[in-house]
């Protein structure tokens, strides 16, 4: 059956899902052998959520979803890249997904590193390079806003990979500017399981 939201909509319903996971009364909804095979035509996600692909940040378990509800992107620090561009163009032209989510989260291991090569000059070695320089321009904004704090640094992150995203791509923007969906950043706290909205991209 198609789910079909306005980006405030689908917002609000992650929103309730992440509370019944912080509160312990998570539903586990959409798990069982009925959806499963409702879906074998088709699907109608109602968020994509592009986050790091830390182990503790499961998108589908935080904000208490099942099969079919999300279309999930998920590398190390959020970063951004064409694989990455042409997944969320998708979600958005193919899908029609209302809401497009950038899910960060405090600790993160790729800003840690990031912050790590910035104060030192070292960098890493291998493609974990292309992830840290992808990320610098977050941390050097966030130091120049004296936030030397990793977890301000994530925070920074998620709101310029939502901004950049709008920024990169025709298909997004577009979408963005006839209300067809919306882009939010979210931050994860680690120890309450909560997802915190920092930034807003469109009408919610």
């Amino acid at each position: 059956m198609a789910t079909y939201l306005t980006p405030a909509l689908a917002w609000r319903r992650l929103r309730e899902g992440n509370e019944r996971f912080v509160s312990g009364e998570s539903r586990h909804p959409n798990q069982d052998a009925s959806r499963r095979h409702s879906l074998l035509e088709d699907q109608h996600p109602f968020a994509v959520i592009f986050g790091c692909s830390d182990s503790r940040l499961a998108a589908e378990i935080i904000f208490d979803l099942g099969l079919g509800d999300a279309f999930v992107i998920r590398t190390a620090g959020q970063v951004i890249d064409d694989a990455v561009l042409g997944s969320l163009e998708y979600s958005i032209s193919q899908l029609h997904v209302p809401l497009i989510v950038i899910l960060g989260h405090d600790s993160c291991g790729a800003v840690t590193a990031t912050k790590a090569a910035v104060e030192t000059g070292e960098m890493p070695s291998g493609f974990i390079r292309d992830l840290v320089e992808r990320i610098t321009p977050s941390v050097l904004t966030s130091l120049r806003n004296e936030q030397p704090d990793v977890n301000d640094m994530v925070v920074e992150h998620v709101k310029q990979t939502a901004a950049r995203l709008a920024d990169s791509s025709r298909v997004i923007s577009d979408a963005i500017q006839d209300g067809r969906t919306a882009v939010i950043g979210l931050s994860y706290k680690l120890g309450e399981g909560r997802a915190e909205l920092v930034s807003g991209i469109g009408q919610l």
